[in-house]
């Protein structure tokens, strides 16, 4: 269970400007260890039933294959307010040579409605959803794992192997991307930063077998990932789905497994789950908490060394408020970023 603690309001917010981060100052202002504490701590607020978070709402727009979601929170105990707009545009790299995932954060003072800061919140979306694979593996995972799996090599694919590391004894990791250059710069780039073995492998289920924690992280909408692939003990990371008929997994191996989402509406509605309960291969008493409810104590997690644990990430809004609150209290603190006029 997540210690209790108090959030202190350090530095005051001002009542006439606002705090501008762009993607490289925010950037300059948090490490992985201070999300996964600011994001552990949200899910637990989430687990006690202090916070207002509606599910996130979505745009699509099927003729560029792309969408945007709205996602407002309010963490209640702690007096968090904001709300994130991000797209996702899968071709956007080879069309524009802009990334897939791009946010920005709105930050709210709950008490007069204020916004006081603005900030980039695309390395941040990136920083938070890995947080959130690392708490489910300090709760999912067995206990002495070293073996990491990735299916995706893509940006969430190196925040959830950052994560990891601060999570786990990670030795090793074996990881696959369609396509294979982008494998191979995952291991040049992750190899110096982390000091971890990458292999880079020819097809997914090498990426797969007989590793302890795996994370997709693709865009799929059928599975990448096969029942039988998936031994006894192994935890999963289900990262990728985060809209309806998103899919990454087979579906037969969720009836084997302990299921574990972040979020009820999001998870039924766009989640890892989503198919398989449409489609009437799993029922929703198939799932068995919220990440919350475990931190918390309400559940148990792991029970024992041969379940098969999934974790299925839609990403709420609660851990992009939480992230941007360090954010921006960082840039007070070191005097970044752009103040503006708004009152």
């Amino acid at each position: 269970m997540v210690e209790k603690k108090e959030v202190v309001r350090e530095l005051l917010i001002p009542l006439d400007k606002v705090l501008f981060l762009t993607k490289e100052q925010t950037e300059s202002c948090v490490e992985m260890w201070e999300v996964m504490e600011a994001v552990e701590w949200a899910f637990a607020q989430k687990g006690k039933g202090s916070v207002q978070m509606p599910a996130k709402n979505y745009v699509f727009f099927d003729k560029y294959d792309g969408d945007f979601r709205v996602m407002p929170a309010y963490l209640e105990e702690t007096d968090m307010a904001g709300v994130k707009i991000v797209n996702v545009h899968p071709k956007n790299r080879e069309l524009f040579k802009l990334p897939s995932v791009m946010a920005v954060v709105l930050m709210m003072d709950p008490r007069n409605g204020l916004i006081y800061s603005i900030m980039n919140g695309t390395h941040l979306t990136a920083l938070r959803t890995g947080a959130s694979g690392g708490i489910a593996i300090k709760y999912l995972a067995r206990k002495n794992s070293e073996i990491m799996g990735l299916v995706g090599a893509g940006i969430q694919a190196r925040t959830q192997l950052e994560a990891a590391f601060h999570a786990m004894h990670l030795r090793k990791c074996f990881v696959y991307d369609i396509v294979k250059a982008a494998a191979e710069s995952f291991k040049e780039k992750m190899e110096k930063k982390l000091e971890v073995e990458i292999v880079v492998v020819d097809e997914p289920r090498k990426a797969v077998e007989k590793v302890d924690v795996l994370a997709t992280v693709t865009p799929a909408r059928s599975p990448v990932v096969k029942d039988e692939w998936i031994g006894k003990g192994t935890h999963i990371n289900a990262i990728g789905a985060d809209a309806p008929g998103k899919q990454e997994l087979e579906s037969t191996l969720l009836k084997r497994a302990k299921i574990v989402i972040d979020d009820w509406e999001q998870a039924i509605h766009s989640g890892e789950v989503n198919v398989p309960l449409l489609k009437g291969i799993i029922k929703e008493n198939a799932i068995y908490a919220e990440l919350g409810d475990i931190i918390v104590g309400k559940k148990l997690g792991r029970e024992n060394d041969d379940e098969i644990t999934i974790f299925d990430s839609t990403g709420l809004a609660i851990q992009d408020v939480s992230t941007g609150w360090v954010i921006y209290q960082k840039a007070r603190r070191n005097k970044i970023g752009t103040w503006l006029q708004i009152v």
